[in-house]
């Protein structure tokens, strides 16, 4: 075994031209996260328990599209979902449709821990949360203004594509500009892919992944991307774990998560290897990214679109944090 290591991302398809201050305050987060991941790896906690950790971090700050600061429904709510899954024996927990859980990574974990279950999704997955005794907020808290404002724009700009996170008046946001972007075949308007999510091996060579996120910007409601769903953006075995980020239709139809455990399995590729062929393979015209770590201790990441926030640590004191190629 090569020891820990640890990677982190805030999604993937990122706007050229953010703002430095932007790219600063991302930087920052994730560097934050990163230490924190850091500093209980060194505390000998358990893989699964980190990637938690890290993603209630990431959750909590309204900068990422996950918890406080989801993109919006087209009715204007937030509707979350995240996923969690244990290596040794492929335990996983999912949830789907949540508007007042505040941490929704730390629900798909006790749907791990305390439920028959792998997956709960809307009413019941509230009710779950509220027999759980997790804390709830009201939806209006995880609602911010600069998120309201991205919404109005894309209802009154149905072409427009943009990256939520750019401040209003920025050109970036300007009306009429032709969004190249479809899904399923059809152009969709506004395309926000900040999920969340972290990848953790041990130092006894366990891996865990998970992922949160409040998904599209003006999507539909009851719209499900990738990020809850196990093999799609979040898996994780005994030879590594994986978190996606991106195009989630695209994630969902390449398994995309999954497959790099596959190729590592079946073509006896290594992580880099592994992820380089999903990217380059499975996506077909889907745009995403990938955070991957192997029980060797190494640590990888691909992405095909403009850019993708990460952050990646290992025990032997490597550390990198970028957005950019």
């Amino acid at each position: 075994m090569g020891g820990w290591a640890i990677a982190v991302h805030g999604g993937a398809g990122v706007d050229p031209n953010l703002p430095m201050e932007r790219q600063e305050q991302a930087k920052q987060l994730l560097t934050r996260c990163l230490n924190l991941g850091i500093s209980a790896l060194r505390s000998d906690l358990a893989a699964i328990d980190v990637v938690e950790l890290v993603v209630r971090e990431l959750e909590t700050d309204p900068f990422f599209n996950s918890g406080r600061g989801s993109a919006l429904t087209a009715k204007g709510t937030v509707e979350m979902e995240a996923s969690i899954m244990d290596g040794p024996k492929r335990r996983c927990g999912a949830v789907s449709g949540l508007t007042t859980v505040k941490n929704p990574v730390s629900l798909a974990r006790l749907v791990m821990d305390k439920s028959p279950h792998s997956y709960l999704a809307f009413s019941g997955a509230e009710d779950f949360a509220r027999q759980q005794g997790v804390e709830l907020v009201d939806n209006e808290y995880f609602i911010t203004e600069e998120n309201v404002g991205m919404l109005k724009l894309a209802k009154e700009a149905n072409t427009i594509l943009f990256d939520y996170r750019i401040p209003l008046g920025s050109e970036s946001c300007s009306a009429g500009v032709e969004s190249p972007l479809h899904m399923n075949g059809l152009p969709i308007s506004v395309y926000a892919p900040e999920t969340v999510g972290c990848v953790v091996v041990d130092n006894q060579g366990r891996c865990a992944a998970a992922t949160s996120t409040g998904g599209l910007m003006n999507k539909m409601t009851g719209r499900i991307g990738d990020s809850p769903l196990i093999g799609a953006g979040t898996y994780a075995c005994d030879l590594c774990g994986v978190s996606c980020t991106g195009e989630g239709e695209a994630i969902i139809r390449g398994t995309l998560a999954r497959e790099v455990a596959a190729v590592m399995e079946y073509k006896g590729l290594g992580l880099q290897d592994a992820v380089d062929f999903v990217i380059n393979e499975r996506l077909d015209d889907g745009k995403a990214g990938l955070i991957a770590v192997s029980s060797k201790g190494e640590v990888a990441y691909g992405f095909n679109c403009m850019g993708m926030f990460r952050g990646c640590a290992t025990e032997d004191g490597f550390m990198e944090v970028g957005i950019w190629e």
